[in-house]
């Protein structure tokens, strides 16, 4: 039987299950006034109506409030206004629950890109050899980070895992208490979380989530591919910034770091415990019991007593293991091998790290701290650096840096960010030497431009007693100008003899990182992309030159304009120029509950990452290359587009259009993340130093998404009036690296709604400035639309676009309580006295109100 077109399974399981829960929903009463679920209805037909009727959202709220209120007190309005946010913020959760739910069968589980898919088209075109050869190589690393947009306390993200269960089983009482558990429990934090809050909060998925879904696929390709053979390969890695970020979070400490390691540790020991009872409940034959209670009780008391217990080390429970299994095979018929196999196969992807931490800071500060060390070791006549070290040139400083060894005593030195940073590379030993080298054993540099930034980094490490780090230092290159000299800086790092040896022992590879968030908030939406794929293809040519394994790790936000969206099929996308040995990403914000939230959209968005390297390396993916002609398009494209993008970054209303009539400061006033929305602790608002999150969130909440589309249109506007357009429709015919950019811009401009903000146009203050950004939509739209041929944005991914507007529907009353509150705390202060109460509940009304609009957009930040 035919199955049914995604679009109809999608309205069949997602939405018609949303109108029947939701209307169940709305009637349970949660608190002593039980009309809000009554009202909640009125309302959004208000603001649908309202719009389309081109009311402002303060008209809407006045009007509802007059025609089916009877014009209520201040006290009575504001009640029900945050009744509303309550609801929809909690419709947004059941709607989520539904598609989670719905996942496998919207989706299909074994089409193309899935590990079924990936084994019946190499077998029939006789690749088999050449797969298993790559997957013993190969490998995917997606990186958990810590942001705040993923809120939602743990009470809340329990509610959701069962709701999602019930809804599976059609169980309609329990959903009804469910909900009506939902509609109690609070979601609003009343404190900030701390830096290790975040990282519990995120090891909940990788001991849900990940530990199944990786020893799954683990398992499925070693038994299907290998047939039953060592793959020698982890072929998943699992990478976690929280507790080791310090750019990310300047509230991370040394103490932070250890306990995140030592939490990930016990973790993962709890993990094989229960498993190795499972296994002890199936294998009750022979004298394997014993052998198996040996590692029951280790584990326990590694666990539970951890201090006073023998050490577990990780080559005694897999020898261990593997003891059993010789045991298992030789003697007992392989009886519940494969239950065996699956904890053997987890221990060789998680070991006893589970996650690894990587360790991050901002090169700014190392050349703060180098100095500083610089001039105490001086002052105690160390010996370490010569005495004219600050007025030697680059070359020099370089040379010096790479013979420089020594062991600091990091309490020595009186600055506080010194004696940190010297801890955190000690702290890296230490987790080494108790969970493992893999458990930690990389730096990252933000901000990085040349090679005095790394050498600086390489220094310092092995200023902490550590002559031969086992660690590696990556570079993360982040901004255009950066972006662009990124093949020189590490073609010098090449020909450093010290820096060579250091990667002959690392084994030739160098891991480099590039910054999509940054690249975009820098030059904007084309630009960044296409700079970061021209530094791969540069960065992979120097590389190979040199006979070093090029690793790329892609700092990635959840929405397009922070190089989310569609990533799949990005990295399906890319040609032969680019070392495609790995593919590393981060995994940010609410993106981390979209798209590996529950097992099924766990196994399928990694199998889909698997099925990307995997189609690169064994299609002619030749395809993928950019003719001469394609390529000047593209940068005449990306050229335009980042003037475009620079000429209205600089435009003197930008930032305090984004200061004034945006949600950017209530980020930082909302207790959804433990760090602070700005990197710089001053008061007036520097671009250089605001926060990618913060940024694109804030023109997500204002249905603008500017980072994701402003200067396309400009620059396809520019070929169209040359009578060139043709060139543009060749590229995106071409190049399926250009389709998968402009199916993402097509996703932020689906997202967007300028009806919402359309009363800014009459601002006296930012009106023009309001219109530009409407204008370059309105054509962006225009000329996406002529390229693709569609007849409407995401033609081609109707269910998507079903989600997109069904998830904006949701929202549209919360979008519009939003907006009439920025409204209220705009008047107020453009009145000559300001009354501090109303403001408090305005901004409260705000901050509120973010909550409900980040999920729903689910790649919001």
């Amino acid at each position: 039987m035919a199955r049914k077109p995604k679009i109809e399974r999608f309205n069949e399981n997602v939405l018609a299950k949303y109108q029947i829960y939701n209307s169940i929903f709305i009637t349970l009463p949660f608190d002593s006034i039980s009309n809000t679920g009554v009202l909640l209805p009125l309302f959004k037909e208000a603001c649908e109506k309202g719009y389309d009727n081109h009311k402002n959202p303060t008209e809407i709220v006045e009007d509802f409030f007059s025609r089916y209120q009877d014009n209520p007190g201040l006290k009575e309005r504001h009640d029900l206004l945050f009744r509303f946010i309550q609801y929809i913020e909690r419709q947004v959760v059941l709607f989520d629950a539904i598609e989670d739910a719905a996942f496998p069968i919207v989706n299909n589980m074994d089409g193309r890109g899935t590990l079924r898919s990936i084994k019946e088209e190499a077998q029939a075109k006789g690749q088999l050899n050449e797969l298993k050869e790559y997957l013993r190589r190969f490998k995917i690393r997606p990186t958990l980070t810590a942001h705040p947009t993923q809120f939602y306390p743990g009470t809340v993200l329990g509610i959701i895992h069962d709701l999602d269960a019930s809804i599976r089983n059609n169980d309609s009482s329990r959903i009804k208490k469910l909900l009506s558990q939902l509609g109690k429990t609070a979601f609003f934090k009343k404190e900030k979380p701390t830096p290790y809050d975040e990282a519990v909060s995120l090891i909940w998925y990788l001991e849900n989530v990940f530990y199944h879904v990786a020893g799954n696929i683990y398992s499925y390709i070693q038994q299907n591919v290998f047939d039953g053979e060592d793959l020698e390969n982890e072929l998943i890695n699992i990478g976690f910034w929280p507790g080791g970020d310090r750019d990310g979070n300047p509230f991370v400490t040394t103490e932070t770091t250890l306990k995140v390691a030592k939490r990930l540790r016990k973790t993962i020991l709890l993990n094989y415990y229960r498993d190795i009872r499972e296994l002890k409940r199936r294998i009750t034959f022979g004298n394997l019991q014993d052998k198996i209670m040996v590692l029951e009780n280790a584990l326990y008391d590694n666990f539970y007593y951890a201090k006073t217990a023998e050490p577990l080390s990780i080559e005694t429970l897999m020898n261990g293991l593997l003891e059993i299994r010789e045991e298992l095979i030789a003697e007992h018929q392989s009886l519940f091998l494969e239950d065996l196999q699956d904890l053997i196969n987890k221990v060789k992807i998680f070991g006893f790290h589970f996650g690894i931490l990587d360790i991050r800071q901002d090169s700014r500060i190392h050349h703060k701290v180098l100095k500083d060390i610089v001039k105490k070791t001086s002052t105690l006549d160390l010996g370490i650096f010569p005495k004219d070290y600050e007025t030697l040139s680059e070359k020099k400083q370089i040379e010096i840096l790479s013979k420089t060894t020594g062991k600091l005593d990091p309490s020595i030195f009186d600055e506080d960010i010194t004696r940190a940073t010297l801890e955190s590379i000690y702290a890296i030993k230490t987790i080494q030497k108790n969970n493992g080298e893999k458990a930690a054993n990389r730096y990252i540099i933000s901000n990085n431009g040349s090679e005095l930034n790394i050498m600086e980094t390489f220094a310092m490490i092995r200023l902490c007693d550590w002559k031969l780090p086992t660690i590696d230092v990556i570079p993360l290159f982040e901004t255009v100008p950066d972006l662009q000299v990124s093949h020189q800086v590490m073609e010098s790092l090449y020909n450093n003899p010290v820096y060579i040896e250091h990667l002959k022992r690392r084994g030739m590879k160098q891991t480099i990182m590039l910054g999509f968030s940054d690249g975009t908030k820098d030059g904007g939406y084309l630009m960044a992309n296409w700079g970061i794929f021209k530094a791969k293809e540069a960065l992979t040519e120097v590389s190979r030159k040199y006979d070093i394994k090029v690793i790329f790790f892609d700092g990635r936000g959840g929405p397009p304009a922070r190089g989310g969206g569609n990533t799949n099929q990005f990295y399906a996308s890319l040609g032969p120029t680019i070392e495609d040995e790995e593919i590393q990403l981060t995994i940010q914000g609410q993106t981390i509950s979209s798209n590996f939230g529950t097992l099924d959209s766990c196994q399928y968005n990694l199998e889909q990452l698997l099925g990307a390297g995997v189609e690169n390396e064994l299609t002619s993916n030749e395809g993928n290359l950019f003719s001469v002609e394609n390529k000047q398009t593209m940068q005449e494209l990306a050229d335009i587009s980042y003037q475009t993008y620079v000429d209205f970054k600089n435009h003197p209303k930008f930032l305090p259009y984004l200061e004034n009539m945006s949600t950017l400061k209530y980020y930082g006033k909302a207790n959804i993340g433990s760090r602070p929305s700005k990197r710089s602790t001053g008061t007036s608002l520097d671009f250089g130093d605001l926060r990618a999150i913060p940024f694109v969130g804030s023109w997500s909440q204002l249905k603008q998404n500017v980072p994701g589309f402003y200067g396309v249109g400009t620059a396809l506007k520019s070929f169209e009036d040359k009578n060139m357009f043709d060139k543009v429709i060749s590229l995106y015919k071409d190049s399926p690296f250009f389709r998968t950019l402009i199916a993402n811009s097509m996703m932020s401009l689906t997202k967007s709604f300028f009806e919402l903000t359309a009363y800014m146009k009459e601002d006296k203050e930012y009106g023009a400035f309001w219109d530009i950004i409407h204008d370059e939509y309105l054509l962006t739209k225009r000329l996406l639309l002529k390229l693709t041929g569609y007849s409407e944005l995401m033609q081609n991914e109707p269910a998507g676009k079903a989600s997109i507007a069904m998830r904006e529907n949701i929202v549209l009353p919360l979008l519009t309580i939003q907006q009439y509150a920025l409204k209220k705390i705009q008047d107020l202060h453009k009145a000559n006295e300001v009354n501090p109460k109303d403001l408090e509940i305005y901004e409260k009304m705000v901050t509120r109100s973010l909550f409900g609009n980040i999920n729903a957009s689910r790649n919001s930040a």
